[in-house]
């Protein structure tokens, strides 16, 4: 006896966004805790996304099928764009593109009080400073390309889910 069952891509949808947003944080903080991997200022921007879409993964597992379902995984493919440009301005930082406050560089205009705080603390780690490649990439060139297949897939997934519909 064969017995098909229709995958429920209304409920796969969110549950994959909320799964693979939770994989990566789970990957960027075992970097951190179990690896040492310091992380600067811009891979910390670049889990919020990553946390915004794992909510709205959540949410989405507990919303019937229909418009407000696709809604919230459109918003989710605008999430995950939104940390891949996070990711894609880091990468510019790393590589030298462009200038950014958050370089191992000191600042130039700085006062007194800043100096002597920058001297008693120990400084962030510097963003354009690569800690950890694999084939000459970066997390960050990672990121981008994770997030934007993210988005590609929410996108498809908020499609799929509106053509059921």
């Amino acid at each position: 006896m064969n017995t098909t069952h229709p995958i429920n891509w209304s409920f796969v949808i969110p549950l994959l966004i909320f799964t693979l947003s939770l994989g990566a944080l789970a990957s960027a903080y075992t970097a951190q805790y179990v690896f040492g991997l310091e992380p600067c200022i811009l891979c910390l921007w670049q889990r919020a996304p990553f946390a915004a879409a794992a909510v709205l993964g959540i949410m989405g597992m507990g919303i019937r099928p229909g418009k407000w379902l696709a809604l919230i995984v459109a918003l989710a493919g605008a999430v995950f764009l939104s940390g891949a440009g996070i990711a894609a301005y880091h990468v510019g930082v790393e590589r030298h593109w462009w200038v950014s406050g958050c370089t191992g560089r000191p600042a130039l205009d700085i006062g007194i009080q800043d100096l002597k705080a920058m001297l008693l603390k120990k400084p962030p780690k510097p963003c354009d400073q690569d800690i950890w490649t694999v084939f000459g990439l970066s997390m960050a060139a990672y990121n981008v390309a994770f997030s934007l297949a993210l988005a590609v897939g929410s996108f498809a997934g908020a499609r799929k889910i509106l053509n059921r519909n």
